[in-house]
């Protein structure tokens, strides 16, 4: 009996640690793969399109990179994480320019957002966070991470076709 009680006592451990790693391992691979993609599209605009935006007082392709490179630092400091030493995600908009630079900054901060997902304690995802705009619990704030990759993934599509830019996931078909 003493065996059985132990065995099912590990077995829901198993359990709870593998609830926490699905849900951890699957915020990482969907916001990995809208990150990826991003970076396809970044890689794929030329270095003169960075500095194209659809009108006046709408964010550059650059700017838009940019943007949701310090978006992923900002919520993450809002969860309690440090940015890297030498990283000011609020200047980067302004003061990070070439292509190079720009998709050195996107995917430092795709890493960094990643693994800040992944340090995360799913005890503490109904914890509330106030990230300036609105309060959310932690995983909501995980979850806005995702969406706001995607809305801007979705916005550098727009700005790839109108500049003859195919999304290279997209050239084959």
């Amino acid at each position: 009996m003493k065996k059985l009680a132990v065995i099912l006592c590990c077995a829901f451990s198993y359990l709870g640690f593998a609830q926490e790693d699905v849900t951890l391992k699957t915020l990482q691979g969907m916001l990995g793969q809208v990150q990826g993609q991003v970076v396809q599209l970044a890689e794929a605009f030329e270095e003169a399109q960075y500095d194209w935006r659809p009108q006046e007082g709408v964010r550059s392709v650059r700017e838009s990179l940019l943007h949701i490179a310090a978006a992923n630092y900002f919520l993450a400091t809002k969860m309690g994480h440090t940015p890297p030493e030498g990283v000011d995600f609020m200047t980067m908009e302004a003061n990070i320019t070439g292509k190079n630079n720009v998709l050195a900054a996107l995917k430092q901060s795709n890493a960094f957002i990643l693994d800040k997902i992944g340090q995360e304690d799913i005890a503490r995802f109904g914890e509330e966070v106030d990230f300036g705009f609105a309060k959310f619990n932690r995983l909501a704030g995980l979850l806005i991470v995702l969406e706001h990759n995607g809305e801007h993934k979705g916005q550098l599509i727009a700005y790839a076709r109108s500049n003859d830019v195919v999304p290279p996931w997209s050239a084959a078909q």
